[in-house]
Formats: structure tokens, sequence, C-alpha cells
């Protein structure tokens, strides 16, 4: 499947707060509190990253997705504001066949980020589609992610109360290395074995 993503990410201080509010706007829950490992893949010279392209694969609630992003070279300035990526995904039956495939096309693991997600979604009768928020909280913190239609984002960022200015259109990847800058911890990945923090407990 090939479709357009767009989203934005906030950073949330208080997250039993926000899943308290969440209801009162209509939100569903989809799929309650689940862990989430994912692994990008890359040559040694890492010619996606150059490329501003990913190749990710996740395990997320037992199932393995493969997927790749790309830019929407599309994408007008008005939208630049938002994370816009064009991806494309499929389950995977056999994860490690497919890790085998990669290491004899000359693609290895480079950056593994875990985390624990929590979706919920919405119908928006204004663009008529269902639109997700996602809390996913990460050994360095915790963070929402809003994908839908823009004006569904830009609307639910006003009702959240959540100030435009700080949403990001950061992939965990970038958060991680400003994380690391501010930090100087040597982890070398978003795991939560590397990065003993208090922010986040698994439980």
């Amino acid at each position: 499947m090939q479709a357009a993503e767009i989203e934005l990410k906030f950073p949330v201080a208080d997250p039993q707060a926000l899943q308290t509010q969440l209801p009162h706007l209509g939100f569903h829950l989809t799929t309650p509190r689940t862990y989430e490992h994912n692994t990008l893949y890359d040559t040694p010279n890492r010619d996606l990253r150059a490329k501003t392209q990913i190749l990710r694969l996740r395990e997320y609630g037992g199932i393995y997705t493969l997927a790749h992003k790309r830019i929407d070279d599309s994408a007008n300035s008005d939208t630049s504001r938002y994370k816009i990526r064009i991806e494309t995904e499929t389950t995977v039956s056999d994860p490690h066949a497919l890790a085998e495939i990669f290491a004899q096309l000359g693609y290895q693991p480079v950056f593994i980020y875990e985390k624990y997600r929590t979706e919920y979604s919405i119908f928006d009768p204004a663009t008529n589609t269902t639109p997700h928020l996602v809390l996913d909280e990460t050994p360095i913190g915790t963070y929402a992610e809003l994908e839908g239609p823009t004006d569904w984002i830009d609307r639910t960022l006003a009702e959240l109360n959540v100030a435009p200015a700080t949403s990001l259109t950061d992939s965990y990847g970038k958060l991680f290395l400003d994380w690391k800058q501010r930090t100087g911890s040597p982890a070398e990945h978003l795991t939560f074995a590397e990065i003993a923090s208090p922010v986040l407990t698994p439980r």
C-alpha cells in the first residue's frame, strides 16, 4: 500500500492528562499501549539517508511491517510545516528471511528505536476522514503524533491547547541525536536497554 503520510509531533509533559482529555474530544482508543520495535536499514555509506529516504522494519503487537518512506516532491510551501512523506508498506511473515535478503543486497541495520505506542482515532466529518493520534512513550520522553489532513491537524492542536510553535516534524532518529548532543550520552540506539532514563520506566 502506498499513501501520503501527513503528520506533526508534539512533546507531552503529562500523558495521563492528555489521555483523559481525548474521549471528550471524540477520540476512541483503537490500540492499547503496545511495545514497538523499529529497525532502520541502510547501506554502509548511508545512501538512503543521503536521499532522505528510510527503510524500516517494525514489530508492533506481534505483526511485522516493512515500510519505505520518501519525501513528497509535490508538496508546496503551504504544507512545509508538516511532515509529509510518501509511504509504501507491507506486512512481513518472516522478518529473519527479510533481514538476510537485505544483507545480501548490501543493507544493514543502522538504527534501532523502541517505544510504547497507544493509538486513538476519530472520525472528522469536515474532511470525511478518520485521522489518528498516537501517544509514543520513548526512552527520552513522550510525544504525540497527529496524522491526518492538515486542517484537521491545525484544529486538533487548537483543541488540545498545543502551541503550533512547539510542534515538530523531526523523526525519532533526529530527536535522539539532538538528545545525545544535549546530554553527552554514549547510547547508539534509542532503546530502553541503552538509556537508563528516569523519564520513562516500562511497565
